[in-house]
């Protein structure tokens, strides 16, 4: 079993938000065939917790206005370190940095497939890291 159209559709959107707001390192996997609560995981990072919450705040209003979705559960809003939500079909994870570096999910789901990206958000990456390197 793979992921849905739906939930591909959703990963999408929620990855150009996180683009649009200037996450790092957005990746997508299908967790379909490991869990049975969700199809797939976003994850993403921001430099600050004031940046998390734009990333989120982002996140909630594309998925809301172009997919007509809204997450079922917050959690971790109020540290504004590690934001969760959920949307049932996919579980979006947005973190700080240092939490990123520390609790490292992709090492957990690195055998799932990951999903492709929109080329948006590919492109805004790229250009980013020439800019770091700069």
């Amino acid at each position: 079993m793979t992921a849905s159209e739906r939930s591909i559709q959703l990963v999408k959107v929620a990855a150009e938000a996180a683009a649009e707001k200037l996450a790092d390192d957005i990746i997508a996997y299908d967790v379909s065939e490991q869990l049975v609560i969700t199809d797939a995981f976003v994850l993403c990072s921001a430099s600050n917790d004031r940046q998390v919450r734009a990333v989120v705040d982002e996140i909630e209003d594309r998925l809301r206005i172009e997919a007509d979705a809204k997450p079922v559960r917050r959690e971790g809003e109020r540290e504004g370190r590690w934001v969760l939500l959920d949307y049932l079909d996919i579980v979006v994870h947005v973190q700080h940095e240092e939490d990123r570096t520390f609790y490292a999910l992709e090492r957990l789901w690195k055998d799932c497939p990951s999903i492709p990206l929109p080329e948006s958000v590919t492109k805004v990456a790229a250009q980013r890291a020439r800019g770091a390197g700069e």
